[in-house]
Order: structure tokens, then C-alpha cells, then sequence
């Protein structure tokens, strides 16, 4: 015999679709017979299928391992490469490594590979969204990276939560650090306060110090961890996330980001490029800190959550640098 407890989300449907669900493979006769039979019972007594589940019901199958093997659905395989990976999951966040090369979102009118649609089809197999029956809500990612930059996205699983860390993002209850390597000797610690426009065109960002017409602020505080004549290796507290921030500012104050083509230095890129074969901006989201967050969330308050640099990067540190490790602060 076997049981199984009912959760929230399959709650409010009835028993014979759920168990349609359960046993894929299976016709619905044979789902009524057995109901019909008590070979599956609904907290201990017979059931009726157009019964109406609750979450903690207690569904018990006295069916024949073979049997329930034969007709049951085949659970999926989330190795599969059309998923992302997995950083940190519960029923409401999803924390995701994003490679380099691959969009947070799709913004063109053709499809391409991005993180959303595939966290999306990740929760579709498991199950936890299902987009025939959501009529407005779509899980959606709070942060977004570059193409060409790594790390952590901060998805949302259902509407409230999507709501909650918007808010939390926009009040600076979310703190983003991210890896840079660039060319120069920085100070040890520096902050920035600028003034932001995009070219809409050219998809390109510059710096005011003042507020022009269309100019977003910005603010970015930076750390050294580790430096010598020629590089620099960062950690960057974005404050706020306007497109391209850090990037631009940095090349600003002219320390470019290594690999960046958009805000480059030629020498560094060309060096880089030879040498390593790198492709990419040396800039990588590793920590993202939740700080007061309250209400259905409050457990994430005060939690941090890392994700290391790709090999790359690090055999590059280690070059430069002689410790691949520096880095790692905590």
C-alpha cells in the first residue's frame, strides 16, 4: 500500500484528475474501477471521483507495485540541459545560475534561449505552474544580468511573491555583490553617485554628474580585494540597477572591466582574448543578500546566498593574481 498526502497546489481538484495526472499512463476507467473497487481510497473511505481534494488528504493506493509502476507518471529528468540550474529553491523563490551567453529574458520578436522560459518550463515539469489555468501571472525574475555577465537570478514562483521582492528590490532590501576584474590599481574603497542616460539606438549608456533630462541616478560602491600594477579584482555592491551601471562607471573612471566590448579597454581585451581565448566581461553576480523582507517571506530575512565564479574566471584569477581563491571572503 501506498500514500499519498495531498499538498496546496494540488488541492481543489477532484480526486479522478488528479489521479488521471498521477497514473499518466492509465485510462479513466481503470482509475474508476479501482475507486469503485476501494483499491484507492480518500482519508481511509471509498470515494466518489468528482470528490474535491484538500491539501493534507490522505489518498492510499492498494495496488500492486508493479501495477502502480506500469500505469504511473515518469518522473522528469531536471539533468536535462533545457534546464537551468538550480542555485536555491523553495515554494516561493528560485535562485538560478545564469551562464554566460544566454539572456535573463527574451526582448526580440524572435525566440531566443533565456533564463525565464527555461525556469518557466522547469516549473511547468514540476509541476508548480501551470499556464492554462493562470490567467495574468507569469513567474518573472526581479534582477536582470547582461548577456555576457554570470551569476544569480532571483525568480518568483507566484504573484505575491513577485510583488514582495519588487517592493524589497526597490527599497533596497536586496543587496547584489558582483566580481569584477579590471584594468588599473583602484583604491581600496570608492563609492560612485552618477547620473545615468541610455541610447536607446545604440543600446549604450554614459554618465552625467548631474541630473540632465532622462538621466537616472546610480550609486555603486566598490572594494579591492587584491591588486598590482595592471589589474584590479572588484567587489561590487550594485545599490541601484540601472542598465549597464557598473560597466559604464567603471569605465568612467577609467578602469574598464576586463572583456567588456561595449566599455572597453583594446590592449586588456586583445591580451585576454589571445591568451585565454575569453569571449565574455569578467563581471559575475556571487552574492545576493536578503535583509528585512517581512511578511510571507520573512524566513529569507538575513540569509545570504553565493554561487562561485565559472572555471574560467577563476583559472584567470589564478594567473594573474598567483591564488585562483582570493576572492572567496566568507
Amino acid at each position: 500500500m501506498i500514500e499519498i498526502i495531498v499538498n496546496e497546489n494540488d488541492s481543489g481538484q477532484r480526486i479522478d484528475r488528479f489521479l488521471k495526472k498521477y497514473f499518466e499512463k492509465a485510462s479513466l476507467s481503470f482509475i474508476y474501477k479501482n475507486l469503485r473497487k476501494k483499491n484507492i481510497t480518500l482519508n481511509g473511505k471509498k470515494a466518489k471521483p468528482e470528490e474535491i481534494l484538500n491539501a493534507d488528504d490522505k489518498i492510499s493506493l492498494y495496488l500492486s507495485e508493479d501495477t502502480i509502476s506500469k500505469f504511473k507518471k515518469q518522473p522528469v529528468d531536471f539533468k536535462q540541459k533545457k534546464y537551468p540550474k538550480i542555485i536555491y529553491e523553495d515554494e516561493n523563490i528560485i535562485l538560478l545560475n545564469k551562464p554566460v551567453g544566454v539572456l535573463s529574458h527574451n526582448d526580440k520578436r524572435e525566440f531566443e534561449t533565456n533564463m525565464v522560459d527555461m525556469m518557466i518550463d522547469y516549473l511547468i515539469a514540476r509541476e508548480e505552474f501551470n499556464p492554462r489555468v493562470e490567467k495574468t501571472f507569469r513567474p518573472a525574475v526581479i534582477n536582470r544580468l547582461d548577456r555576457n555577465t554570470s551569476g544569480i537570478l532571483i525568480g518568483a514562483k507566484n504573484a505575491a511573491t513577485l510583488r514582495k521582492l519588487n517592493e524589497a528590490m526597490r527599497s533596497n532590501e536586496i543587496e547584489k555583490y558582483y566580481l569584477a576584474l579590471v584594468y588599473g590599481k583602484t583604491p581600496k574603497h570608492f563609492e560612485d553617485e552618477s547620473y545615468l542616460v541610455k541610447d536607446g539606438d545604440k543600446n549604450k549608456v554614459s554618465v552625467r554628474k548631474r541630473e540632465d533630462e532622462g538621466a537616472k541616478y546610480s550609486k555603486t560602491v566598490f572594494d579591492t580585494i587584491t591588486s598590482n600594477k595592471d589589474y584590479s579584482l572588484l567587489s561590487v555592491n550594485l545599490v541601484t540597477g540601472r542598465t549597464h551601471q557598473i560597466r559604464t562607471v567603471l569605465k568612467n573612471k577609467d578602469f574598464p572591466i576586463v572583456g567588456d566590448t561595449k566599455y572597453p579597454n583594446v590592449r586588456v581585451n586583445s591580451y585576454f582574448k589571445r591568451e585565454y581565448s575569453y569571449e565574455s566581461q569578467f563581471l559575475h553576480n556571487y552574492k545576493i543578500v536578503f535583509k528585512n523582507l517581512g511578511g510571507d517571506l520573512e524566513y529569507l530575512s538575513g540569509k545570504s546566498f553565493y554561487l562561485n565564479l565559472p572555471k574560467v574566471e577563476e583559472d584567470i584569477i589564478g594567473d594573474v593574481f598567483g591564488d585562483r581563491n582570493i576572492w572567496r571572503m566568507e
